[in-house]
């Protein structure tokens, strides 16, 4: 009955996919807004189409869209600028609220509050751009610290998809990786490589989905492993203990309340031992292309993808105070 319910009110409705953009995903945001709108489309709802482009609120407004399904990754769709346009808008959307969306897309902001919330998390330490240019010195003791006690991740602090990242071992290759990051962001977080398994936990509402193993064909999941076609495996339930597998899906369901995050998301894990897991990173608005971790997770679940987009709305609804 809640399944009609909520295909009604869509129906009753002029609904909108945010897609594209212009961040460094535009080309992944575009395969999900597609992917959510054949989705809308076999239910029966006629979604506007909308390449999001800096006269967003134009357009919106133009074609008077009542609720938006926001598939954008990456910087102004996953890091609260889009979702505070929204709500001054007053137009309902899905996922997290902007102070959520932009404190998870900041890996510096969401660390400081994994650590203050007890959320076991990799050590490591934030570089600004500015910082790196004024008081190089200072900077590179800290790093040479780091790195003397092993292996490094150096990812840019506001970006997905693990576009920027770097994976190094020797000091010279510290400077390289900084510019990488400082191409695209601000700041970088260069942080402990932890050893293991690679998992990661889809959230939907308050329910942990089944825990994934990421099995990459590179050193780490890249942007080649998580998009192209044989580029990783993914394992669904993970290979682990059930103990485990229920202790990972405890701390991505605490990491994802810490940061204030709702609806739906993903969280990945670094499981050194079956009882030492580590938080990497919160995807608030989790991929849904061919290759996507979360519908994967979903299916497990007995979700299939159309029932996955209806809850998907449903949660954002109840979040923004909606009623059907």
């Amino acid at each position: 009955m809640k399944k009609q319910k909520i295909l009604s009110w869509l129906k009753s409705r002029r609904v909108a996919v945010l897609r594209g953009g212009w961040s460094s995903e535009r080309t992944i945001s575009l395969k999900t807004g597609e992917a959510v709108l054949q989705s809308f489309r076999r239910l029966g709802v006629k979604p506007a189409d909308i390449d999001v482009r800096p006269n967003v609120a134009q357009v919106l407004n133009k074609k008077k869209i009542q609720f938006c399904f926001n598939a954008l990754h990456g910087p102004f769709g996953e890091d609260g600028r889009i979702q505070g346009l929204l709500d001054v808008l007053r137009i309902p959307y899905t996922g997290s609220d902007a102070l959520a969306s932009a404190v998870a897309m900041d890996k510096h902001l969401s660390k400081e509050i994994f650590v203050r919330a007890g959320v076991a998390t990799p050590a490591g330490v934030t570089v600004l751009k500015s910082d790196f240019a004024s008081k190089p010195a200072e900077t590179y003791k800290k790093l040479h610290l780091l790195i003397s006690k092993g292996p490094l991740f150096v990812k840019p602090i506001d970006q997905g998809s693990a576009i920027g990242v770097s994976r190094i071992s020797k000091k010279s290759e510290l400077t390289p990786a900084l510019k990488k990051c400082f191409r695209l962001s601000k700041g970088a977080l260069v942080e402990r490589l932890i050893i293991g398994k690679e998992l990661t936990v889809g959230i939907l509402g308050k329910m942990p989905l089944p825990v994934t193993e990421i099995i990459a064909k590179h050193d780490f999941y890249d942007f080649y492993s998580k998009y192209s076609q044989g580029g990783s495996r993914h394992i669904t339930p993970a290979p682990i203990s059930k103990g485990a597998a229920r202790r990972a899906q405890i701390l991505a369901l605490r990491a994802f309340q810490a940061l204030g995050c709702t609806v739906y998301g993903r969280v990945d894990i670094m499981m050194k031992s079956e009882k030492e897991m580590f938080v990497l990173e919160i995807n608030t608005i989790p991929g849904m292309t061919g290759t996507s971790l979360m519908p994967e997770a979903a299916a497990k679940a007995g979700i299939g993808f159309d029932d996955l987009v209806l809850k998907i709305v449903e949660l954002s609804l109840k979040a923004r105070g909606g009623r059907f």
